[in-house]
């Protein structure tokens, strides 16, 4: 169906459609906050876990294209084009949770990190598309506010979930190289809340059928494997302008939150904490309150996200992406000068608001600018502004940090600056609201 004639849906459609993503949140929440704590209790070095994290991003420069552009190639009449994909990459997400707190060895957390990435980008990069298939341009904002919104649903349970287990008596602290049963149970919840959000998704939609049946047959029969990696990397060569101009946003925002993701539990544990010993109560509390932390900045990114619609239709979808970007590094730059753990709440709060806009203001400007046809394909392409930085986060940061002799805390400092920069990126860019 063309853009310029879809449907309005309602609010409980929408929400209809984003409820899957609050699953996908739910894995990657328990990622972010547990992943470095997981490699640290099994061995790793501070200046190890950047390189263990490479998996994460690879894995996405890998699957995300392929996946955008099978999935715009894909029909069926009862699954739809983007939900086989969702079901596909829950069913395989929630393996890996299960998995991933059971392992003994790191190589068996990096294993199980790459095979958990992998999956959860296997459902993810459709809900992106699937925003742009189902909604008109008017009321693509306001989908991908509601998606922001499930997203910090998901996020705050599954990032309080250690916390709160410790609180009803679930052993928070174990032996030198033994997940905590905190952590432990915090993933197999997280897996079957996965699995149940992604299928209400599916059971509650359904998807437009292809405008042109004869032509899309006639791509269908064109896709391979080998084609797809071509057209994803020609893809790079043919951006429209807007995504060229989000891409440096995108690079700074995300290079930003990744310098967050890998060492805030180090850097917190061992400036506000004062321990670096993985099995000690002390480190253990640390690394819950860095949990409790990231709960409050998704609390705060799903609520602004009700609001989000409305400031840009005021201020414009430039303006306040820049001021929530800003926002965002300021916070994470105050990290390096508080001293209590409850100074850490406001820094987080900044965070919030970043993490809000990033989640929905770049793919609202973004979608408009794309042929429809081809929305699952730029959106995997434009994932590559994502995956590219982690990556240069994870290789490049451990050999910055023993060449500098920089702590965790500075990391996180330079993860704040990057963040303005992104915020002043996207003053350059050509939004056509």
């Amino acid at each position: 169906m063309n853009q310029t004639i879809k449907p309005r849906l309602n609010l409980a459609q929408i929400i209809n459609m984003s409820v899957g993503f609050m699953g996908i949140q739910f894995g990657f929440a328990l990622q972010n906050a547990n992943t470095s704590r997981i490699f640290s209790t099994l061995g790793a070095n501070a200046d190890d876990i950047p390189i263990l994290w490479v998996a994460a991003p690879l894995t996405g420069l890998l699957v995300q294209p392929i996946i955008g552009y099978m999935s715009d190639r894909t029909w069926h009449p009862t699954w739809g084009r983007r939900r086989p994909f969702f079901f596909a990459g829950a069913i395989l997400a929630t393996i890996a949770l299960i998995l991933m707190p059971q392992s003994t060895a790191l190589w068996m957390a990096g294993a199980l990190l790459w095979m958990m990435d992998a999956s959860i980008n296997v459902s993810m990069e459709p809900f992106r598309a699937f925003v742009g298939d189902m909604l008109p341009n008017d009321q693509r904002t306001t989908g991908f506010s509601v998606q922001t919104f499930f997203i910090g649903v998901g996020a705050m349970i599954a990032s309080g979930l250690p916390s709160i287990l410790d609180y009803f008596g679930v052993p928070n602290a174990a032996a030198a190289g033994v997940v905590p049963d905190t952590v432990k149970w915090s993933f197999y919840i997280g897996a079957v809340a996965y699995f149940l959000c992604i299928l209400w998704t599916i059971l509650k939609t359904s998807e437009y059928p292809p405008e042109d049946i004869v032509e899309f047959e006639r791509e269908k029969s064109e896709m391979n494997f080998m084609h797809g990696v071509n057209e994803t990397v020609t893809g790079l060569f043919k951006m429209p302008i807007v995504m060229k101009q989000l891409a440096w946003v995108q690079f700074f925002s995300w290079f930003g939150l990744f310098c967050m993701w890998i060492f805030t539990t180090n850097a917190v544990t061992k400036n506000i904490f004062g321990s670096t010993d993985t099995t000690s109560t002390i480190y253990n509390e640390g690394a819950n309150f860095v949990g409790i932390c990231f709960l409050v900045y998704n609390g705060v990114s799903m609520l602004f996200a009700l609001f989000l619609p409305t400031i840009a239709s005021r201020i414009g979808r430039k303006m306040t992406h820049l001021i929530c970007l800003i926002l965002g590094g300021l916070g994470l730059i105050a990290i390096s000068f508080v001293h209590s753990k409850m100074a850490l709440i406001p820094c987080f709060i900044g965070i919030g608001f970043a993490w809000s806009s990033i989640l929905a203001m770049p793919y609202a400007m973004l979608s408009g600018s794309l042929p429809a046809k081809k929305m699952g394909y730029f959106m995997g392409v434009f994932n590559f502004f994502i995956v590219i930085p982690q990556i240069i986060a994870s290789l490049g940061l451990s050999k910055f940090m023993n060449f500098t002799h920089l702590e965790p805390i500075h990391i996180v400092t330079m993860g704040g600056a990057s963040l303005i920069i992104g915020g002043l990126l996207t003053l350059r860019v050509q939004d056509n609201e």
